[in-house]
């Protein structure tokens, strides 16, 4: 992609179809004037009162205890130095973000128009009252520590300065798993730390914590190794100055055993890395470049344990790993600060988690055939599932221990719960699916590219890494729209009607000729056919010259899905095709079937329909449980609908015992587990979490899914179940983004299929 492109579509997402990335979104009714007036006059003055008489009760009775403010003058935004408060608006709105998918945090963010140390801190501790925390970023030092020292003396709410901790929390935890694996102590370990900004300070200072010895430490910046010799040093990098008698960073890091880079790329050589210890451990964290190329590394030296801050590598430092549960864990137990111990807790909590047993889903999305603790995997990887309920109890519980927790948790089985609770964005799994398919890219053909929405899909796909864009449709149109959309790069274009196409349009047609001369295809009709994208689309793919394919978009579903079914066979042992849509809720992501294909399927269809949308959850890491819905519970009512439902559910009992699905009930009772286990007891979806369901018909169950997308659900699909390649019908005039999204579940049914064919 262009510079030009990128810094287009950059500004366009930030400014379309809201300007920002964040909102303020009501979370009580408000709809009638009854409402209103709780929220306002007169029942307002109530919450007040009570404010009043007793300031802890605004935990109670508002967000301050879930909310955060992100504060930043714009002196230090990313490499982009001083540029302003108001220039560093979108830097601090993105960190709101990550606080909300990641560990659902409501963020205000504040951009203050004040360089000067007290000024800034005066204003902080103004506006303190309406936060439960506050994160500090993007200052630059040395005045970020004097910021952040006062603010966290002078203040009872928790204040951190995640540029300067967050890093330092992060590649504390992978360096203690770094040495555990190379047998090394931390007190013997040989350090070099190239950068002497905030993050370097402060990793060195946790370091230090961690058992690191002063006297083996050497620090750089940017005029060489900082020594006791050197005049006008800051108060910070004396701390760190030396009496070693080396100069540079090549003298200093000969026979070091640690590495830590957060300064510029490409600064470490292959001949400086050689001169390292046995077994070194170089964690080049500078970004986009690291301080040597990650590939270049390993190539020499096959005893390295190599970290980066980028998420193309193993063993990634990101900050996403540490702020959104630290702040998680403080605010749950109402801290006073965020101190030394639960800075450390949180390292050794990333530490441990690393050791444990990865989820599948965490595999699945990295491509993995099993993440294990080792050189390649020495901290968890952000996709983990597992840090919304593991790093925040190991922060509640050092703020406990720390006597700095205001409101001790008691139930830590229910707290885990709860954050388990707090995960179910379904956002998380997109970036799951997107990351996923990008870990090894297929050909998609895009049947209708001469469409302006199309295209843009291919292009993001192209762009993302996703997929390899096979563009189908009229030459001349595309090439028009690709110009228009700044659409770079050599791509696949097909035009099925053209002359150049002659020889593979017969060849395509004397195959379709010979699968359906005896259902009625002549010749003719095979050649007139082939001259249509979606049949000439299905024969590529069938061909094995392209890998999946996506269409839909500008004809009726049943027009497109017609000569799908002709021409893409069916899955072994498959009764009839089905589909499914995975929708996007609030409680998780949960798959309805059938959504498009079979009007009114009978009990053993019904039942085929479960154990494909099955499979399908289990191919996204998603361990399914099935309700099969009906408008009866569990024998209520003798319908011929109800009789179908229970049927089915037998044939699923009987045949796959193993699977969780249970029917035929109603749908509040299938989602909302305390209704069931006050009812239903007996269910085998007692304490379940629900994730499939399963409808008597198509009216039912594509009715629901277009209410769920209406009510703001996200859908992914309509996902074709049961043929044998990966090809999916759009619903006619779908998003860009649904279109993506589609793309991304091709690509990942493409590797799925391989890996069962190279199995």
């Amino acid at each position: 992609m262009s510079q030009s492109r990128k810094r287009r579509e950059a500004l366009l997402y930030h400014a379309k179809p809201t300007p920002g990335k964040i909102s303020v979104v009501p979370t009580k009714k408000y709809a009638t004037q009854h409402d209103l007036s709780l929220a306002y006059s007169p029942g307002v003055a109530e919450p007040c009162l009570e404010i009043a008489k007793d300031k802890d009760n605004v935990y109670k009775y508002t967000t301050k205890g879930n909310l955060v403010a992100v504060i930043s003058n714009g002196t230090a935004v990313l490499g982009l130095g001083d540029i302003g408060p108001e220039a560093s608006k979108p830097v601090m709105e993105g960190k709101g973000l990550l606080f909300k998918i990641f560990a659902d945090i409501d963020v205000f963010d504040i951009e203050v128009d004040a360089t000067d140390i007290d000024k800034f801190v005066e204003t902080v501790k103004a506006i303190a009252p309406t936060f439960g925390g506050i994160n500090l970023e993007d200052i630059k030092a040395p005045e970020a520590f004097e910021i952040e020292r006062r603010l966290k003396e002078e203040l009872d709410i928790p204040v951190m300065h995640d540029d300067q901790h967050g890093t330092a929390i992060i590649s504390a935890a992978a360096l203690k798993n770094a040495l555990e694996i190379n047998g090394k102590k931390i007190e013997n370990v040989k350090i070099v730390v190239n950068g002497a900004g905030a993050a370097a300070i402060s990793c060195t200072r946790l370091y230090l914590a961690l058992g690191a010895k002063r006297e083996n430490i050497i620090m750089c910046d940017s005029k060489g190794v900082i020594r006791k010799t050197r005049e006008n040093l800051t108060e910070q990098k004396a701390e760190f100055a030396t009496d070693i008698d080396v100069e540079d960073l090549e003298e200093a890091m000969n026979n070091a055993d640690v590495f830590i880079g957060l300064s510029k790329g490409n600064v470490v050589s292959p001949e400086m890395l050689l001169s390292m210890a046995k077994n070194p451990i170089v964690f080049a964290m500078a970004n986009p470049e690291p301080e040597i190329d990650y590939d270049l590394a390993v190539a020499t030296r096959d005893d390295i344990i190599m970290a980066t801050g980028r998420s193309d590598h193993p063993n990634q430092v990101n900050n996403v790993l540490g702020f959104p549960f630290i702040f998680r864990g403080a605010l749950d137990v109402r801290a006073t600060k965020i101190n030394e111990e639960m800075k450390m807790a949180a390292v050794h909590a990333l530490a441990d988690l690393a050791k444990k047993s990865v989820p599948e889903q965490v595999n699945i999305v990295y491509d993995e055939v099993s993440l294990s603790f080792g050189k390649d995997y020495i901290i968890p990887k952000p996709f983990d599932p597992r840090l919304i309920y593991e790093i925040p109890p190991a922060i509640a519980k050092a703020a406990m221990d720390s006597g700095v927790a205001q409101q001790p948790i008691e139930d830590w089985d229910r707290y885990r719960d709860a954050l388990m609770d707090r995960s179910g964005s379904g956002n998380k799994e997109v970036r799951i699916l997107h990351n996923r398919a990008r870990t090894n890219p297929k050909k998609i053909i895009f049947a209708e590219a001469d469409h302006l929405d199309v295209l843009k899909a291919a292009q993001r796909v192209y762009d993302e890494k996703m997929a390899t864009p096979i563009l189908l449709g009229n030459k001349e149109i595309i090439l028009e729209l690709k110009e228009e959309l700044g659409f770079e790069g050599e791509i696949t274009i097909i035009d099925p009607k053209t002359p150049e196409e002659k020889e593979r349009r017969n060849r395509f047609a004397e195959k379709y000729w010979k699968s359906r001369q005896r259902k009625g295809i002549t010749l003719l009709e095979a050649q007139k056919w082939m001259r249509e994208r979606n049949y000439f689309a299905a024969m590529m793919i069938n061909e094995g010259e392209a890998d999946g394919l996506i269409t839909g978009y500008s004809r009726p579903y049943p027009s497109v899905v017609k000569p799908i079914l002709e021409l893409i066979e069916k899955d072994r042992g498959v009764l009839k095709v089905a589909a499914t849509n995975m929708l996007l809720t609030k409680r998780g992501p949960m798959f309805l079937a059938d959504t498009t294909i079979n009007i009114n399927p009978t009990a053993k269809e019904l039942a085929k329909i479960t154990h494909y949308t099955s499979i399908l959850a289990r191919m996204f890491g998603m361990k399914p449980n099935v309700a099969m819905l009906g408008f009866s519970n569990f024998g209520s009512t003798r319908s011929e609908t109800s009789q179908k439902i229970r049927e089915a559910v037998s044939y699923m009992h009987e045949n796959y015992p193993d699977l969780v699905v249970d029917g035929e009930i109603q749908a509040d009772f299938a989602l909302d587990e305390e209704l069931l286990s006050k009812e239903f007891s007996f269910s085998k979806l007692y304490g379940k979490k629900v994730n499939i369901l399963i409808f008597p018909n198509l009216e039912s169950a594509n009715i629901t899914y277009k209410l769920m997308k209406v009510n703001g659900a996200e859908s992914i699909g309509p996902i074709l179940l049961g043929l044998s390649k990966p090809v999916h019908v759009l619903q006619l005039g779908a998003s860009v983004d649904e279109m993506v999204n589609m793309a991304a579940v091709a690509v990942v049914d493409a590797q799925e299929r391989e890996k069962r064919k190279n199995h």
